[in-house]
């Protein structure tokens, strides 16, 4: 059976969205329920660095500092996907295109080797549900059980319930580092947004639902969009 909502189809799809907006989650789904292939550019750099590829090796710098890896790094990482033997013909794009550079490259490679997007799903949620979303998030640091004090928190405060030790906070999940990494990603992706809408290939998708309704959504768009 045919789990492709395009029918017949190929299904070509990129996703943007801060981080804590649900993209993961959505991208899981995609993935396993419409028989996608995963492209995430933490992943193939990831990859490209243990392989020691002449790109992983320039790329390793960046990462090593904390950096944003260069715009030509990065269409160089995912050129290569999709120059390999097993070029994916269907995929969700996960963390790419990151900026206007990056998308009008990515329309001129993917024009090159004929390839059409189907869509590009912007996941909609408000800084400050994103601030909460990332800041209630706490691990213990001993069995590694995650909490939220808002949606799962502990039975005792800050202690975790298995293993009774005190719980820790990634230096991520604080909130100085949240609004930080979110006015990084307002930079780049507001025009990123306004590229996609001025050729017809955005659609949003409010995340303030649950994950099964947000997926339904997506999939709904999709079958209008064909």
């Amino acid at each position: 059976m045919n789990k492709n909502p395009g029918g017949d189809r190929n299904m070509r799809l990129v996703l943007v969205g801060p981080p804590g907006s649900g993209k993961g989650t959505q991208a899981k789904l995609l993935v396993e329920r419409l028989s996608l292939r995963y492209i995430g550019t933490g992943e193939i750099l990831r990859e490209a660095i243990r392989l020691g590829t002449p790109t992983g090796k320039l790329a390793k710098p960046f990462i090593d500092r904390g950096d944003l890896v260069s715009d030509n790094l990065v269409n160089e990482l995912i050129a290569e996907v999709f120059q390999l033997g097993n070029r994916p013909d269907n995929f969700v794009l996960d963390g790419y295109p990151r900026t206007i550079a990056q998308a009008i490259w990515f329309d001129h490679f993917l024009a090159n080797i004929n390839i059409q997007l189907n869509g590009v799903i912007r996941f909609l949620v408000d800084d400050e549900e994103v601030v909460q979303r990332i800041s209630g998030r706490w691990v213990c640091p001993q069995c590694k059980k995650n909490y939220h004090q808002i949606v799962r928190p502990p039975k005792v405060s800050q202690i975790c319930d298995d293993c009774k030790t005190p719980l820790a906070q990634r230096a991520d999940d604080r909130e100085e580092t949240i609004r930080a990494r979110l006015r990084v990603f307002h930079q780049s992706a507001d025009l990123l947004i306004d590229h996609y809408r001025k050729i017809g290939l955005l659609f949003e998708i409010p995340t303030n639902q649950p994950v099964e309704v947000i997926y339904q959504s997506i999939v709904d768009q999709l079958k209008v969009k064909q």
